[in-house]
């Protein structure tokens, strides 16, 4: 019999060319043990023969299954609540099985009947954040098993995976409390929701046991809608910071507080939590802790594939939660500082980065760089750095020039690889985009002296094949001095790997562009004020060997200056102060710079931050100070 197309041929079909009945056949077709073997063959050599395939719909329908599992969330407008779905859906699919979807729209009371409806079109239930009462829970669980629960804790026959929300607010609490802060207010999200509570309790518990704590506790929500109708309530609570339910509550906050021109963080500082796609593009970036979501997703799938299976599956633990710090985070504001004590300085681990403290709060953040774009030549750096009085003086990856991060080791060529960041300068060309990016790994950090005031850091510079280049121990010490606290920088650099040749744009032919070394970006200001040993301006200091630099800003009701001191060899300055605030001793300003194999380079600069403002008699004596030994 010649083969017919497949889309023609039935079940009967193939009954008749094998000789039995239709209902032998579809036994052997779902894998019947209870068929003779000669005629279960007979079957399939018949079925070849037509080029029969059987239906999977009609065939999970005699079995009884579909091949579909029901998801039920509260909103699908909500991004945390679209990456679990896609973590439930890759995850799903690469086992035969499709996921229908179901929206609750945030209404406990359309919950239950919603999970029970889907459950009848599929073969499982998956429900994330359900936000039933707890005894229609568990009234409703057994009517729709096999069942799993996303960030919802049920009885314990029914298996969840979950956020510990509860530690995830902790981190943004100590976080802020380390800022300074002390009066925070919370908004909450939907009162059904099981993390809300969560973050509740954790809460409580911060107020018992950190002195001076207390939490305003907002009724809001969980839509961006929620956040930007609740900022009137926020200033009312005189809180110098807010916690939001999640980073939607957060977005509709800041907005509102820049429409009402409340500045975020140095009026108020704002966190989220999730950290969605879109926290980083806040404006200011959000502060939040990331939240593994769609990894939520594939761990419920397993576990609930494992129960349709019927067997026992390491399904594996929810990943780690930490802290995103970025923009919209800041120190108390000065106004509500009082007098408090300055106290000891001392460096302390904080996850996987280091900040250095006193009783008044952050003074430094130093960072590995791990996570920046290999475009921006990785390397660490300090940021934020503050006064004493909580005024951030660096900036990171600004606008006009990406790749500028705090306070940082950057050279723009080490045996033609990039430890700058963005572009190379061509003669002939101009500024190229090359792919030379080098980057900076720490190997070991220690912490030292008296209390634990000194930060050694043991780096390997490599180059953009991943070949090391250069060795360099770096020692970062922070001090009380002259009213106002002094970081001093001190790194010895070895050419371990073989001879090394340091350029700048200026020594391959671009006039005046000697850049590379220790480099200092700051913040811009409403007024900057350029000081040095040959006069008030850029342009005098520009180049010079003045053994110090001092940038003095008046920013909103405050005024901050920032002196830089070249304690051993001086080196010419680079710096600009109109298109953007930056500085730092050039080490290669008109010819490269050489080490041969095994010889050292030492770098050492003192930076004093002050809450004042200094003229340059001030400044030439405060330098002379700090550079002595």
């Amino acid at each position: 019999m010649g083969r017919s197309p497949k889309g023609s041929i039935t079940i009967a079909d193939v009954a008749r060319a094998a000789d039995v009945s239709r209902a032998t056949v579809s036994r052997v077709m779902n894998g019947a043990a209870t068929v003779a073997p000669e005629i279960a063959e007979r079957v399939r050599a018949a079925a070849d023969r037509l080029n029969y395939r059987p239906s999977d719909l009609a065939r999970n329908l005699s079995l009884g299954r579909t091949n579909m599992v029901a998801l039920v969330v509260p909103d699908l407008g909500n991004p945390l609540f679209q990456q679990i779905m896609r973590g439930i859906t890759n995850a799903s699919a690469a086992a035969g099985y499709q996921v229908l979807v179901a929206e609750t729209d945030e209404d406990p009371l359309a919950e239950a009947d919603i999970a029970v409806e889907a459950r009848r079109r599929c073969d499982a239930l998956i429900m994330v954040s359900p936000r039933l009462a707890e005894d229609r829970l568990l009234d409703l669980l057994p009517e729709v098993e096999p069942v799993i629960l996303v960030n919802r804790p049920g009885p314990p026959d029914v298996a969840s995976v979950a956020v510990d929300f509860g530690r995830a607010i902790r981190i943004v609490v100590d976080h802020l409390v380390g800022l300074g802060h002390r009066r925070f207010a919370y908004l909450a999200g939907p009162p059904g929701s099981a993390s809300n509570t969560d973050r509740l309790c954790s809460l409580a518990t911060a107020e018992r046991e950190i002195p001076g704590l207390e939490i305003v506790r907002l009724e809001c929500g969980s839509s961006i809608e929620d956040g930007y109708a609740a900022v009137e309530r926020v200033l009312e609570s005189d809180a110098t910071a807010v916690v939001a339910f999640n980073d939607l509550v957060a977005f509709g906050l800041l907005a509102r507080l820049n429409e009402v021109g409340v500045a975020v963080p140095a009026d108020l500082s704002v966190a989220g939590m999730d950290d969605i796609g879109l926290s980083r593009f806040a404006v200011p970036s959000l502060t939040t802790v990331r939240v593994p979501q769609q990894g939520l997703g594939e761990l419920a799938w397993r576990l609930l594939h494992s129960q349709i299976a019927g067997s026992a599956s390491d399904v594996g633990e929810v990943p780690d939660l930490r802290l995103a710090l970025r923009a919209s985070t800041g120190p108390v504001p000065q106004a509500t500082r009082g007098d408090a004590p300055v106290g000891p300085i001392r460096w302390q681990q904080q996850g996987e980065t280091f900040v250095l403290r006193s009783e008044a709060g952050l003074l430094a953040h130093y960072e590995f760089g791990r996570r920046m774009p290999q475009v921006h030549s990785p390397r660490p750096y300090l940021h934020p750095v503050r006064t004493l009085g909580g005024h951030p003086l660096t900036e990171v990856s600004p606008v006009d020039h990406r790749h500028h991060y705090g306070a940082s080791l950057a050279v723009a060529a080490v045996n033609g690889t990039s430890h700058w960041g963005g572009r190379t300068f061509l003669p002939g060309r101009g500024p190229t985009l090359l792919t030379n990016h080098g980057q900076q790994r720490s190997r070991s950090v220690t912490v030292d002296g008296e209390p634990g005031n000194s930060l050694t850091d043991d780096i390997t510079w490599y180059d953009e094949q991943g070949r090391p280049q250069v060795l360099e121990r770096r020692r970062l010490s922070g001090s009380l001095a002259e009213g106002g606290w002094r970081l001093d920088w001190d790194s010895v650099l070895t050419a371990r790997y073989g001879p090394i040749r340091i350029d700048s744009p200026a020594t391959v032919g671009r006039p005046g562009a000697g850049y590379g070394g220790l480099f200092w970006r700051l913040r811009c200001a409403e007024a900057t004020v350029v000081l040095s040993e040959r006069g008030e301006g850029a342009d005098a200091a520009y180049g010079s060997l003045s053994p110090w630099l001092a940038f003095v800003q008046q920013h909103a009701g405050a005024v901050t200056t920032l002196l830089l001191v070249q304690r051993n060899i001086v080196r010419p300055w680079f710096l600009r102060a109109a298109e953007y605030v930056g500085a730092g001793p050039a080490l290669a300003w008109k010819s490269a710079l050489a080490l041969q194999p095994d010889q050292t380079l030492s770098l050492s600069l003192t930076a004093l931050l002050l809450d004042r403002s200094i003229n340059p008699t001030e400044a030439s004596d405060l330098a002379a100070r700090l550079r002595r030994p």
